[in-house]
């Protein structure tokens, strides 16, 4: 008969935050990118895939960029609680982290990240509209100099002014790990890990 102890249960989430770790450099790895949720309006969740910018263990911390005029920026305004979901197809693996996010904008921190940004990613914050704006017709929604190359150091700063770098601060780490002789479902809060039906 299977039996689960708890040191299963931190091994396991010792190996999948270590995942989390590689992830940050490696864009084919399924935590690479995860599943955002924020409250809109106070009432409805809003759900979106982001990049896996950087990872931080113990206390866990995840961070991702975006533009400062996205609605979510307007979002976690009004509420911070939010939710990141990370799943692994192969290794049939979720963790979901319940986190408060803070937002980073026009500080050290986000200048930091953004002269480590590449030329690629800039143009992204050079549009002249706001993400989620309706438009009449289809825009890439940066220069459309720049639609078959990166821009120049000097021109691509102008994204600046709208990149924000979001950083979740975990409160709690639930993982499911399926196995086809039996889940197993744990969470870990406070650094006590505990038992949850799959």
């Amino acid at each position: 008969m299977k039996k689960v102890i708890k040191s299963d249960l931190k091994k396991i989430y010792q190996e999948e935050m270590k995942k989390c770790s590689d992830a940050v450099k490696d864009g084919k790895h399924p935590y690479h990118i995860f599943t955002f949720s924020s409250i809109k309006d106070k009432k409805w969740p809003e759900i979106r895939i982001v990049v896996l910018r950087d990872f931080k263990f113990n206390p866990n911390v995840i961070y991702f960029n975006t533009d400062y005029r996205s609605p979510k920026i307007a979002q976690m305004k009004n509420n911070n609680n939010c939710c990141a979901l990370f799943y692994d197809g192969i290794g049939k693996v979720q963790i979901r982290f319940h986190a408060k996010a803070s937002i980073h904008y026009q500080d050290s921190i986000a200048y930091e990240i953004w002269k480590k940004t590449a030329l690629q990613s800039r143009k992204c914050y050079m549009g002249e509209m706001n993400p989620s704006s309706e438009i009449q017709e289809w825009h890439p929604n940066f220069p459309i100099t720049y639609l078959k190359k990166d821009p120049k150091l000097e021109h691509s700063e102008e994204g600046f002014q709208n990149f924000t770098c979001i950083k979740l601060n975990v409160i709690e780490t639930e993982i499911l790990k399926l196995y086809h002789d039996g889940h197993v479902r744990f969470n870990i809060k406070n650094k006590i890990l505990n038992f949850i039906a799959p």
